[in-house]
């Protein structure tokens, strides 16, 4: 069934598609039935002037329809261009391991040329990639402080853990919620 595969992968588009565009999408097709009624009415009729006018409606319909159609389909491939770059992007990074964002964009796009007019879009990406790598060691170091931390003392709640652990390592300042959670979390796995 080729001939359907264009109106299968509209429907996957507008399933995946947000809430606003999905009602947005259904105006038009109330509209254009309402006018296909008249229009069949001022034929039976025979008014002319009717006919004339709801036949400009029907047709403007049908534009807002293929407009938003294609306002669906260019949201759905922006999306899906958008995590496609950004798992090979953070693969890519991983592989390398280089922390400087402009050798990182640009060997990127000397290894996957198809992304050479999206440069800016890499640079973007690199930077979030880069700020959740970054997230995710200082959450690891903080996770092992606290360990060490909790294990040389004989601390019994999370709020004392935490005021404690900020005053010996005051960098960690920031991060006052991941340190609260870390803590319960510890202390949870030690009570069981």
């Amino acid at each position: 069934m080729p001939r359907c595969g264009r109106i299968r992968n509209f429907i996957k588009e507008y399933k995946e598609s947000p809430r606003t565009e999905k009602i947005s999408f259904i105006p038009p097709f109330l509209i254009l039935t309402i006018e296909a009624v008249l229009i069949i009415h001022a034929i039976i009729v025979n008014e002319i002037y009717v006919i004339i006018l709801t036949a400009i409606l029907l047709v403007i319909s049908t534009i807002e329809i293929v407009i938003v159609s294609y306002e669906i389909h260019e949201h759905y491939t922006k999306i899906n261009f958008d995590k496609k770059l950004t798992i090979r992007l953070d693969d890519f990074i991983t592989e390398k391991k280089e922390k400087n964002v402009k050798k990182i964009v640009t060997d990127f796009i000397d290894q996957y040329s198809e992304y050479e007019k999206h440069r800016n879009e890499i640079y973007h990406t690199t930077c979030q990639i880069l700020e959740t790598h970054k997230e995710e060691e200082i959450e690891k170091e903080i996770t092992l402080k606290i360990i060490k931390y909790i294990s040389k003392r004989k601390i019994t709640t999370v709020d004392e853990i935490v005021s404690s652990f900020i005053k010996k390592f005051p960098k960690y300042r920031k991060y006052r919620g991941e340190i609260y959670i870390i803590s319960a979390h510890i202390l949870a796995e030690k009570s069981n």
